[in-house]
C-alpha cells in the first residue's frame, strides 16, 4: 500500500495584502452534513474524528457477515504493531491503562491529566514514538508520580502485563524519561547506522552493515521473480549468529495471528464467490508457513479478484517503519466499492495506457504494455493495525515490482475517509492566515475536494503501477531512499497529469482551470504548512512529508529564474505565489523524468542527493514563522479516527441475520475495549 496522507485544509479568507473578504462570503462548494458528529476528541497534535460507512444497509445479509468476520480480523494484529514499534511499547501500554482505570487519586491533578495525555498520544502512535514525526513524547508527568502508581496497581495487572513492580519499574521508567534512550523510532539521517539508530523493533543485536550483507547474500542474480525478502520477519544475532524470526502460526506474534486466522476462516466460508474464497485461503497458507513465495501467490490472487464488493487488506505490507524499507509492518483495513465515485477511476484505467505513453519520462523506462490496473473508490468498514487510528486516503496495492508488471495492481481512493476530513475542516479559517488572495481563494473553494480526490486516483492507478526497472536492477536499490522517491514518483505523476487536457476532455474536471486548485494546495503544504508537523530544530523523516517539500522545493528552485512560483512576505508573513501553472508543470514533468530514471536504474547515489537537498532540511526562521502562525488558528495539525462498533445479530438458530453499526463510542473507551478484546501477545515477544 503506498500511502498518501491527507492533510487538511478549508479555506475561509485570504492575505491581508490583496482584496480581502469577510469569511462569511467564503463557503466551500461542499456541504457541510450536518446530522452527523465527526468530531470526537481533540488533545496535544491530534484531533480525532470518526467516518461514516455510506450505503452499509445496502449490502445483503450475507455480504454483512463477511463484512463483520473480516472486521474482527482486521482488529486482531493490534499488539503486533506496538511490538514492530518498539520494544518496550507493550509493556508502557498495558502499565498506563491500568494506571489509568484503577487510578483512585485526584483525577484533576496535573500528573494524572499529563499521563491521560500521554496514553492517548501512545494509543494514537501505537507506541511512544510520534507517528509521523517518528521522535519520542517528552513525559509531563513526574518519574515519581509514575513509580508511585505502579506500586499500587493491583497483583492482577502484574499478572497480564508480565513483571511484577520493581522489574517493570526498572524497565520503562528509563525508556520512559531517558532521552537518550530509544530517542528515535525510525533515524534514516545520512552517515548514521540507521539499524542501531533506530527504536523500531524490526531488529535485535545486529548492525545495518550486517543487515545489508545478510540480505545480499539471499538475493538470486537475475531473479525476475524475487519475493520480497525480510517482509515479516525480525532478523537477530544469538550466540553470533544472524538469523529470522518468522512472523507466522508457530513463529513470531503466533497467538494473534491465530486469532486472525480463526476469523478469516469463517470469513471464507461466507465469501461473495470463489474466486474471493481462494484469495483468503491462500493468506491463511502464508500466515501458516510464513513461506514469501505464498505470499505472492495471495497477492496474485487478490489482484486478479476484481468482481468481489466487499475487499480487505490484512497483513504485513508496508515497509515505512524500517529504516532499511524492507519489512512491514502489520495492517488491515475492510471496505467495500462506492459504485457511483467508481466510475471516475473506471475511467482512468480504461486510459492507463495513454497515461503511460505521454508521461514525460524516457522511452526505455515505460512501460510498453500497461497491465491490470484495477482502481475503484472504497469505503471502509474497519481500519486496523499501521492504518489505525490515522489512515491512509490512498492504496496501492502489491508492493512486488514483478508482480505489477506481470499481473497489475489495484488502486483505490478511500472516500469515506476523505469526506470526514473534510465534513470536520469547515470554518476553522486556516486560508485565512495562508492562503495569498482571493484569486487562489475562489479556486479552491469551488474545486478543491474534487481535485484533491482526482489527484489521489492518479497517484495511485497510474503513479504507482507506472514505470518499469530496468532489467537486473534490484527493487532494494535505493534503500532507505526508496519510499520517498517512489511517493515522489507517484505524486509527481498524478500532479504533471491533473494538468492535462486529456482530463477535462475525460470529463474528470469541469475546465483547464480547476486543476490549479490542487496545484496551490499541493505547493502551499509542501513549502510551508506541512511544518507545522514537524518540531523546532528537527528534520524530516516521514516519507510522505519528505516527498512533498522535495517536489515543492525542486520547483521553487528551478523557478529562480523564470518565477514560475516565488515564495513571498507580506505584513511579515510568508505565503506562495504561483505565477505561471503551466511553467510550473513544465517542471514537474523534468522531476517526474529524473525521478523516474533514478527508480528505473536504482541509482542510490543519485537518490540520496536528491532527498538530502530538498526533502530533508527546514530553515529554522521560516519553520517557526509557520508554527507560530499555526498555533493561533487552535487547529490540530494530525487527525485520527475512532471505528463504528458492529454488533451482530443472530437468530434463535445462531444464524446471521443482521449486523448493527453503532458510531457513538468516544476514543478512550475503544482503546480500553481493544486493549481488552484484542490482546493476545505477551509484552515482551521473543
Amino acid at each position: 500500500m503506498k500511502k498518501i496522507i491527507f492533510f487538511v485544509m478549508t479555506t475561509t479568507c485570504l492575505c491581508a495584502c490583496n482584496n480581502k473578504k469577510s469569511s462569511a462570503d467564503s463557503d466551500l462548494k461542499t456541504p457541510a452534513i450536518t446530522d452527523f458528529n465527526y468530531k470526537v476528541d481533540t488533545f496535544a497534535d491530534m484531533e480525532i474524528l470518526r467516518y461514516r460507512v455510506p450505503e452499509i444497509e445496502k449490502l445483503t445479509t450475507k455480504q454483512k457477515e463477511l463484512l463483520y468476520y473480516l472486521n474482527e480480523a482486521a482488529l486482531q494484529g493490534r499488539d503486533i504493531l506496538y511490538d514492530q514499534n518498539g520494544k518496550y511499547n507493550l509493556y508502557i501500554r498495558r502499565t498506563l491503562e491500568h494506571i489509568y482505570t484503577n487510578f483512585d487519586g485526584d483525577k484533576n491533578s496535573n500528573d494524572f491529566k499529563a499521563v491521560e495525555t500521554y496514553l492517548k498520544r501512545v494509543w494514537v502512535s501505537n507506541g511512544i514514538h510520534h507517528h509521523y514525526g517518528n521522535h519520542k513524547f517528552i513525559p509531563e508527568f513526574s518519574q515519581d508520580f509514575l513509580t508511585v502508581e505502579i506500586k499500587k496497581l493491583p497483583e492482577t495487572a502484574f499478572e497480564k502485563i508480565g513483571l511484577n513492580a520493581e522489574e517493570l519499574i526498572s524497565t520503562i521508567v528509563p525508556v520512559i524519561f531517558d532521552p537518550i534512550i530509544a530517542s528515535t523510532r525510525l533515524n534514516q539521517a545520512a552517515g548514521v547506522d540507521q539499524i542501531t539508530a533506530s527504536a523500531s523493533n524490526y531488529y535485535e543485536n545486529v548492525n545495518q552493515k550486517e543487515v545489508e550483507a545478510f540480505y545480499s547474500n539471499m538475493k538470486k542474480p537475475n531473479d525476475e521473480t524475487p519475493v520480497s525478502y525480510g517482509l515479516n520477519s525480525k532478523l537477530v544475532k544469538e550466540n553470533g549468529k544472524i538469523f529470522e524470526k518468522t512472523y507466522k502460526i508457530g513463529g513470531l506474534y503466533s497467538s494473534a495471528i491465530e486469532k486472525t486466522v480463526y476469523w478469516l476462516q469463517k470469513a471464507a466460508a461466507v465469501a461473495e464467490n470463489e474466486q474471493q474464497k481462494s484469495v483468503i485461503e491462500k493468506l491463511v497458507d502464508y500466515y501458516k508457513s510464513g513461506d514469501l513465495k505464498k505470499f505472492d501467490d495471495y497477492s496474485i490472487s487478490w489482484v486478479a479478484d476484481t468482481l468481489s464488493h466487499i475487499d480487505f487488506i490484512n497483513g504485513f505490507i508496508e515497509t515505512y517503519g524500517d529504516p532499511m524499507g524492507m519489512k512491514a509492518s502489520w495492517e488491515a483495513n475492510v471496505n467495500f466499492k462506492n459504485a457511483e465515485a467508481t466510475k471516475r477511476t473506471e475511467i482512468i484505467s480504461a486510459n492507463a495506457q495513454w497515461f503511460e505513453d505521454n508521461s514525460p519520462v524516457d522511452k526505455q523506462f515505460k512501460k510498453e504494455k500497461v497491465k491490470g490496473i484495477a482502481a475503484k473508490v472504497i469505503n471502509v468498514s474497519i481500519i486496523g493495525g499501521d492504518s489505525y487510528p490515522t489512515t491512509p486516503i490512498g492504496i496501492n496495492l502489491p508492493n512486488s515490482n514483478w508482480i505489477r508488471a506481470v499481473h497489475g495492481s489495484k488502486s483505490v481512493t478511500i472516500e469515506n475517509i476523505t469526506e470526514a476530513y473534510d465534513q470536520a475542516s469547515h470554518g476553522n479559517g486556516f486560508a485565512e492566515e495562508f492562503v495569498w488572495s482571493k484569486t487562489e481563494l475562489d479556486l479552491i473553494n469551488e474545486y478543491k475536494f474534487k481535485t484533491d480526490n482526482l489527484h489521489t486516483d492518479l497517484h495511485e492507478c497510474l503513479g504507482h503501477g507506472s514505470g518499469k526497472l530496468l532489467q537486473g536492477v534490484d527493487p532494494d536499490a535505493l534503500q532507505s531512499y526508496g519510499s520517498t522517491i517512489e511517493e515522489a514518483r507517484a505524486d509527481l505523476f498524478g500532479l504533471y497529469f491533473i494538468a492535462d487536457p486529456k482530463i477535462v476532455e475525460l470529463g474528470l474536471l469541469p475546465n483547464a482551470e480547476a486543476y490549479k486548485a490542487e496545484y496551490y494546495s499541493f505547493f502551499m503544504n509542501g513549502l510551508l504548512t506541512q511544518q507545522v508537523r514537524i518540531e523546532i530544530g528537527k528534520n524530516i523523516e516521514e516519507a510522505h512529508m519528505r516527498n512533498r517539500q522535495l517536489i515543492a522545493r525542486y520547483v521553487l528552485e528551478k523557478s529562480a529564474d523564470d518565477k514560475a512560483i516565488e515564495l513571498k512576505v507580506c505584513d511579515e508573513k510568508t505565503f506562495v505565489v504561483i505565477n505561471d501553472y503551466q511553467k510550473v508543470r513544465q517542471h514537474l514533468g523534468e522531476l517526474l523524468a529524473e525521478i523516474q530514471r533514478i527508480k528505473s536504474t536504482g541509482d542510490f547515489d543519485a537518490a540520496r542527493n536528491i532527498v538530502e537537498n530538498y526533502a530533508v532540511k527546514l530553515d529554522v526562521v521560516l519553520h517557526k514563522e509557520i508554527i507560530e502562525r499555526y498555533a493561533k488558528l487552535n487547529i490540530a495539525p494530525y487527525k485520527g479516527f475512532v471505528n463504528p462498533v458492529y454488533t451482530p445479530i443472530f437468530d434463535d438458530d445462531n444464524n446471521f441475520i443482521d449486523l448493527k453499526i453503532d458510531y457513538t463510542e468516544k476514543f478512550v473507551e475503544q482503546h480500553l475495549r481493544y486493549s481488552r478484546d484484542y490482546s493476545d501477545l505477551p509484552s515482551l515477544n521473543d
